[in-house]
């Protein structure tokens, strides 16, 4: 159908709009910008579908977002400032307290002397302040702390202060302990140590565990000649915590292989297989002898000559509970296995090889080759024996036998046999014989033999072997 439009010249034929299309004309014309120009050549209007994306928020929500993160930032700025004025704070203590050191000044209040009371400080602040150990040392606080260990008119409390607060300020931070022996601590501690008393004593031993620590610090250490005066204080000590302190001092020291003779020179060997029937001190002392044994010949030799030291360490292999000193009692036997015939000997002697068919069995995976490794060098050191016999046994049968006048045995007839046989000779054949019978059962019982077939006695073994000329011995 078409409308008809009438004009004044002419007419024209518009086709009839449904109401669908009506609208959608009418959105296209407002889309373009509206009036009654043509939108040619612009896309046309389609439906809106939904979106995804979030749209932004409101003004309003990220200004109160960002007024609501301005007083966290001002509390950081706030925290900061309150942290760094601390900081000076504290580091104008410690310039007063370092300045007091290096003043030298020996007066004193209320009875303590200066140099005590700000050696005493330094101890107080280094204690559990790693940043005031670090800053106390940039301040320059360890030269005059071991200037005083020289003051001996001080007493024993200026000395016991110097060492306390050297101490500290050594704990954690390898570069004091570098500092402190560079500066000449060690071989003042060690004038010190030739008259200490007990709370020195203690003082000093600390001082050589923490100074040891580094490993710059153990051949100073060692050379210096402290060996001697830790394995005395490890010997003869007055208290658990000063003895356990000089173990573990040695034990630092023991790590470096240059330390190894003058740690045999002081006597170390007795006393570490000494105290590896303590088990409070056992794992360090069997710790300490692995390290020796393994530095030179002459620390093996040094374990092997202390009494009882191999039954000991086969004792130490029966620990299940502990598995870290049957390892390292594994390694000590297994180097002294490997050098010494005598030591062999004392592990075989004190029943070694059922405690090393065990440790195979239930140890760790480091004790059970250890283990196996000494029982192939005792296997191998069993088998050469059993060779060097053999030969024996063979130079003695081929040797000719002495005889009397017209090659008989004397007082005997000629076909006598058996009487012209030494002891020797008997012992062997009867070795051989044993051989082949056990040699025997064990072929008849691998090869599962008819009943029938079967020798059914020892005698009727005995006839097998009666005529064998075999030599072989039982392995």
């Amino acid at each position: 159908m078409v409308a008809r439009c009438v004009h004044a010249d002419a007419f024209r034929l518009w086709p009839i709009f449904s109401a669908a299309t009506l609208r959608r004309k009418l959105l296209e014309v407002l889309t373009c910008g509206g009036g009654g120009g043509s939108c040619r050549g612009r896309t046309s209007y389609r439906s809106p579908k939904p979106r995804t994306q979030s749209m932004p928020r409101p003004r309003s929500d990220r200004l109160a977002e960002l007024l609501r993160a301005e007083p966290s930032e001002c509390g950081d700025d706030e925290g900061e400032a309150d942290a760094a004025a601390r900081k000076a704070e504290v580091l104008e203590e410690l310039k007063v307290v370092v300045a007091a050191l290096q003043d030298g000044d020996t007066g004193s209040a209320g009875g303590v002397s200066w140099p005590v009371e700000a050696a005493t400080v330094v101890r107080r602040k280094a204690k559990d302040d790693a940043m005031a150990r670090e800053m106390l040392a940039m301040l320059g606080a360890i030269p005059p702390l071991v200037a005083m260990l020289d003051d001996s008119g001080g007493g024993e409390e200026l000395l016991a202060a110097a060492l306390y607060a050297l101490l500290n300020l050594g704990i954690g931070n390898d570069t004091n302990k570098a500092a402190i022996v560079q500066a000449g601590a060690v071989h003042k501690m060690l004038r010190i140590a030739e008259g200490a008393s007990g709370a020195l004593t203690e003082a000093l031993v600390a001082n050589f565990l923490c100074l040891s620590a580094l490993d710059a610090n153990k051949p100073i250490i060692g050379a210096s000649g402290a060996a001697p005066f830790l394995v005395r204080a490890f010997e003869a000590a007055a208290t658990e915590q000063v003895r356990h302190d000089a173990l573990r001092a040695l034990l630092n020291l023991s790590i470096a292989a240059a330390n190894a003779p003058h740690l045999l020179a002081a006597g170390l060997a007795p006393s570490l297989v000494a105290a590896v029937g303590d088990t409070s001190a056992s794992d360090r002392a069997l710790a300490a002898l692995c390290n020796i044994v393994a530095a030179c010949p002459e620390g093996r030799r040094a374990v092997s000559r202390v009494p009882d030291a191999v039954p000991v360490l086969v004792d130490v292999l029966n620990w299940s509970d502990e598995a870290g000193c049957q390892e390292k009692a594994a390694y000590v036997l297994m180097v002294l296995a490997h050098r010494s015939y005598g030591d062999r000997a004392a592990m075989a002697e004190a029943g070694a090889t059922s405690a090393l068919l065990e440790l195979t069995l239930v140890g760790t995976a480091l004790a059970q080759k250890r283990a196996s490794r000494i029982l192939e060098i005792l296997r191998a050191d069993k088998g050469k024996q059993a060779a060097d016999a053999s030969s024996v046994v063979v130079s003695t049968v081929s040797a000719p036998q002495e005889r009397g006048a017209g090659g008989q045995c004397p007082g005997e007839e000629e076909g006598d046999e058996a009487c012209c046989m030494s002891n020797e000779k008997r012992a062997v054949r009867q070795l051989v014989q044993q051989s082949l019978q056990s040699n025997l059962r064990r072929i008849v019982r691998r090869a599962r033999l008819p009943r029938e077939l079967a020798p059914a006695s020892a005698e009727s073994l005995n006839s097998l072997t009666a005529s064998s000329t075999s030599k072989s011995l039982p392995f």
